[in-house]
């Protein structure tokens, strides 16, 4: 994965996200689970590390967005 630079943290509530997983259908429902909280950016694909078992994906959360998931009374 590439580096995080500062643009990526660079206020309080910004988050990067790193995950590694057995195989992309728990990456991308896992993505999804943040999603319905949070304000998140969209994602592709996964990535897989040669010699190393699963996949990783990489997501920015803003938590500065008022939560709005289940049970919360958003949208």
């Amino acid at each position: 994965m590439e580096a995080i630079n500062e643009t990526h943290v660079s206020e309080p509530g910004l988050v990067v996200v790193d995950v590694a997983t057995a195989n992309d259908e728990t990456a991308f429902a896992f993505h999804a689970a943040l999603a319905a909280w949070w304000a998140t950016t969209s994602v592709e694909r996964t990535t897989r590390d040669a010699g190393q078992a699963g996949v990783r994906l990489r997501c920015y959360l803003d938590l500065r967005q008022p939560l709005s998931g289940p049970g919360r009374g958003g949208a």
